[in-house]
């Protein structure tokens, strides 16, 4: 199992622009090292945030160390998007999936900087279970110790997708006019950050919910970025 040692995860922070550059490559806080996420439940959830048995084992989410306003329920939302449209309110970190009746399924996110840098209407051109993460090459050449934490995958260097991957579970790609938009909603390592700003990336989700998501809307479905000033 691929691990990020803490003196890389710190230079990856460092990166500034470049990160900037490459989306949403790169989904760690700045304040702790990329770890594993445990594939045993030490708290025995129950219910929607329960241990999952998926490609990688996924454990329990321990909701207490979670606002519970951000996790997965059904709210009322009125608006004028069709059911099956993905919202996205980065100011208020939550992300909606509209649903027919003026309802949606909100979920809580965390938003990186990259996740405050684009909005506007896309569609999600591609779908991964347990992706690949590839840092961008100005990073590793900023951090040459970063090399060593790396292996050769089908399209360069990178972390390939598990338990230790800054992705998660899931990421959808979103698209604009055929070009990509380097945004994404993907899971997360760390899901105490969820409702709180964080040092990159775009729109992380608890993996259970990013599992959720995924089922739920297809390659082709509207997403809507809200502006960062923007309301729920």
């Amino acid at each position: 199992m691929l691990t990020l040692h803490r003196r890389a995860i710190l230079g990856l922070c460092m990166a500034g622009a470049a990160a900037a550059l490459a989306g949403c490559k790169r989904t760690t806080s700045a304040s702790r090292p990329l770890v594993a996420t445990s594939a045993v439940s030490a708290y025995a959830s129950t219910g929607m945030y329960g241990p999952v048995a998926d490609k990688f084992p996924i454990a329990g989410v321990d909701v207490s160390q979670i606002d519970p306003i951000y996790l997965r329920r059904e709210v009322a939302y009125a608006s004028s998007y069709p059911p099956g449209t993905v919202v996205i309110d980065p100011n208020a970190h939550f992300l909606y999936l509209v649903q027919p009746g003026g309802t949606a399924i909100r979920y809580g996110v965390g938003v990186g900087k990259e996740g405050f840098g684009w909005s506007g209407d896309a569609t999600i051109n591609s779908k991964q279970e347990w992706p690949d993460w590839y840092p961008p090459k100005e990073m590793i050449q900023r951090r040459p110790d970063i090399q060593a934490q790396l292996t050769r995958l089908q399209s360069g260097e990178g972390v390939p997708g598990g338990l230790s991957n800054p992705l998660g579970a899931r990421a959808m790609y979103l698209w604009q006019n055929g070009r990509d938009t380097l945004y994404r909603i993907h899971g997360t390592l760390e899901p105490d950050t969820i409702g709180t700003n964080v040092s990159s990336g775009c729109i992380r989700m608890i993996n259970q919910d990013a599992i959720d998501l995924y089922g739920r809307v297809g390659v082709g479905a509207k997403v809507v970025v809200l502006g960062a000033r923007a309301g729920a």
